[in-house]
């Protein structure tokens, strides 16, 4: 009869540590930067005549944007709504898992 193994024992190496959280954070971080290049090519590059054809100029910085209000109420080269929503929720998931994966890795050197 084999007699069983023992389990290894542990080398005292340490984990890891956030490998799949910096993977998250910087994802995010990139999609937050392709959002920011949709919204400024579309500000600075299609719409950069606006501004002349235009009486009521509304520009905003974060994300870029340069609007076109008429006086019917009616909008012109504004973001489209997807666009704001992937670029402030990939802003925060970047942040957030940016944050948490450094206070992994800080609490994974400690040990």
């Amino acid at each position: 009869m084999t007699q069983p193994t023992p389990p290894a024992a542990r080398t005292g190496a340490p984990p890891d540590g956030p490998k799949q959280l910096w993977g998250i954070a910087t994802a995010s971080f990139v999609v937050f930067l392709a959002a920011w290049a949709l919204s400024w090519i579309k500000a600075y590059a299609i719409n950069d005549d606006l501004p002349n054809a235009c009486g009521d100029v509304r520009r905003q910085v974060f994300p870029p944007e340069v609007t076109c209000l008429s006086g019917s109420g009616a909008v012109t080269g504004a973001n489209a709504g997807w666009i704001e929503v992937v670029f402030f929720a990939s802003f925060a998931v970047a942040v957030l898992f940016g944050t948490l994966a450094l206070a992994v890795a800080m609490a994974v050197r400690r040990r």
